[in-house]
């Protein structure tokens, strides 16, 4: 009866609505072609590289230029895609999931003319602000999480990471020169706010230690209960301990129950987890999302262990570009990287990656998940 008192319709609740809270509708975001044609696209198709051209039924085009973003933007770089927006494209841009960003107009002149100009903006030191490129049979950009730069429980960095893979293969990223498309993700840790579980190739940051314990100050900055209840596999359980000869409430973990997740850092600073020596990447391979020639599938292990060497990853880089190397010239047309390992096995692609094999990497847990994951709309089950 209160709402009603106030004017809100329980029939009608969006009259008269006036919020701030949550998104405004996407709709009022599209170009007036794409709200002319939305639900009625006949097909598209990338007219050269981040270039793409989408056909309505009605026969409207509309051409987009895609052009690699980065995950932290300046405020000042932010300012000037709205500029490039609003002197190209009447203002209306829009960013992919893979931290692209999309630029679109009415014409293949247009398109074309954007594209030399985004490729012209130049950094001072050279490099470019917007190259142009994540279409089609190549690289796409890389989706990625925070890393050092943005947060807790990281066990590598991640726009390093990505700034180094990125450099490696800059050139393929504008081109067409692979099999299939080749998508390549990084996430910081196993917590994974990331998509390295379904990537061609994923990198991965990894724990390989259980969290100090901080005795000496954890009662008095964490809530010893919380600690306890956020580990997922119960490795953490209250105690008691001596400290500069005084008994203290503390924790105790099992280590051979911890998974190096880091929730009970979350939930308690006087656990860090982060440590020189144990922390590292993974490299992971074979997974996908599509549907085409075979169903979706998870990454694999492929590396077991890679140190974290900053600034510039060069163990990292040198692995990754073997195993792209390997694909970009063995797989067929169309086959993306999985269904290429699959179909030569999986012990060839060791072999051809030079990539060493240990028994870390044999995958034997089958259920529940293999099982209740493995779903698909492919009709070639």
């Amino acid at each position: 009866m209160a709402f009603i008192s106030t004017g809100y319709d329980p029939k009608k609740p969006m009259e008269n609505r006036i919020t701030d809270i949550g998104p405004r509708k996407y709709d009022q975001f599209l170009p007036p072609v794409l709200k002319d044609n939305y639900g009625k696209w006949d097909y598209h198709e990338i007219i050269e590289p981040g270039v793409l051209m989408h056909k309505g039924l009605s026969g409207d085009e509309v051409y987009t230029v895609r052009c690699g973003g980065a995950r932290l933007m300046s405020v000042t770089m932010v300012r000037e895609i709205c500029d490039i927006a609003d002197e190209f494209c009447g203002g209306y841009v829009r960013f992919t999931t893979r931290n692209n960003v999309e630029f679109m107009v009415n014409t293949k002149d247009e398109a074309l003319a954007l594209k030399a100009e985004l490729n012209g903006r130049k950094f001072e030191a050279g490099s470019y602000k917007f190259p142009v490129g994540g279409t089609g049979a190549g690289i796409t950009n890389i989706v990625h999480t925070q890393g050092w730069v943005h947060c807790h429980t990281p066990a590598t960095d991640a726009s390093g990471t990505v700034k180094v893979v990125m450099d490696e293969f800059f050139e393929d990223f504008g081109s067409h020169n692979m099999p299939a498309p080749l998508r390549i993700s990084m996430a910081c840790c196993l917590n994974m706010c990331g998509a390295v579980h379904c990537s061609d190739i994923a990198i991965l940051g990894y724990h390989r230690k259980p969290p100090l314990i901080d005795h000496e100050y954890l009662d008095n900055l964490c809530e010893i209960p919380l600690a306890v209840s956020a580990c997922p596999l119960g490795a953490i359980r209250p105690t008691k301990t001596e400290v500069n000869g005084k008994e203290v409430k503390s924790v105790a973990i099992k280590q051979e129950r911890c998974m190096f997740c880091g929730n009970c850092y979350t939930m308690c600073p006087s656990l860090p987890l982060s440590d020189k020596e144990g922390d590292g990447l993974v490299i992971m391979a074979g997974g996908k999302i599509s549907n085409r020639i075979s169903n979706p599938k998870f990454s694999k292990v492929v590396v077991a262990f890679i140190p974290n060497e900053p600034p510039r990853w060069p163990t990292l880089a040198k692995v990754i570009r073997q195993i792209v190397d390997a694909y970009s010239k063995d797989a067929r047309k169309y086959e993306r990287l999985g269904d290429w390992a699959e179909r030569i096995g999986w012990e060839r692609f060791f072999e051809k990656c030079d990539l060493e094999f240990t028994e870390h990497l044999i995958d034997d847990f089958r259920d529940p998940a293999y099982y209740t994951w493995r779903q698909t709309t492919n009709f070639k089950w």
